[in-house]
């Protein structure tokens, strides 16, 4: 895997080892990196970054205004989710033009998170859409994909969010496949069971990427 360098970094900016974890929509990546963050480590989540940069006074705000209109601001000032969700799943174009907008915000945001936390062993840095951007995969020294069967990533969005079940496929169809997100892998967590079998597995993977990060080396493939 590509990655970037440590030593890219100015000695006052060093990151720590970082563990990109992605997954499907309804695959669980949320569960995974709670249970991460329970044990103590520190999670850099890219998905509340982009909530903070288009809530009210975010630094996304006035471009988003600049390059979609008022009518994609809310009345308190935020970014009206809704509207761009419906406007970017029909528009190539226009959801081009919302990452040129966000991802370089989110990027930027997620290594200050992470240099912040370089007395930390190791950081977990969730990101969505890790396979689709692009250069997230060289932006980490190893990809942790939260997998399960793409109809049960659809059931469980279908029942714990009351979205319908079209939309959601829609979503799926719109993100990488099981299959890419599997070819990217460095290491796999199969949640399609009951939820109490994600701690050990965790645990399992914290006691690796600690050792990794220890060994102060480019990992191997696969876990």
């Amino acid at each position: 895997m590509a990655t970037r360098s440590h030593a890219e970094f100015s000695v006052s900016e060093r990151v720590p080892f970082r563990v990109g974890l992605t997954g499907g929509i309804g695959s669980g990546k949320s569960l995974v990196a709670d249970r991460f963050a329970a044990i103590g480590v520190v999670v850099v989540d890219t998905d509340a970054i982009a909530h903070r940069l288009t809530a009210p006074g975010g630094a996304a705000i006035e471009p988003i205004r600049r390059s979609f209109g008022d009518s994609f601001i809310d009345a308190a000032g935020a970014l009206d989710r809704a509207r761009m969700r419906t406007r970017v799943f029909s528009d190539a174009t226009a959801k081009r033009g919302l990452e040129s907008i966000l991802h370089p915000l989110i990027r930027a945001q997620a290594d200050t998170d992470a240099v912040e936390a370089r007395s930390a062993p190791y950081v977990i840095v969730a990101v969505p859409l890790l396979v689709e951007s692009g250069d997230w995969a060289a932006r980490v020294d190893r990809v942790l994909v939260i997998d399960c069967p793409v109809t049960q990533q659809v059931d469980r969005v279908v029942r714990t969010r009351c979205v319908p079940r079209q939309q959601v496929e829609a979503i799926v169809s719109q993100q990488a496949s099981r299959e890419q997100r599997l070819l990217a892998a460095d290491d796999v967590l199969i949640n399609a069971g009951p939820p109490d079998l994600i701690a050990p597995r965790v645990a399992r993977l914290h006691g690796h990427y600690s050792a990794l990060a220890s060994a102060g080396r480019e990992p191997t493939r696969p876990l």
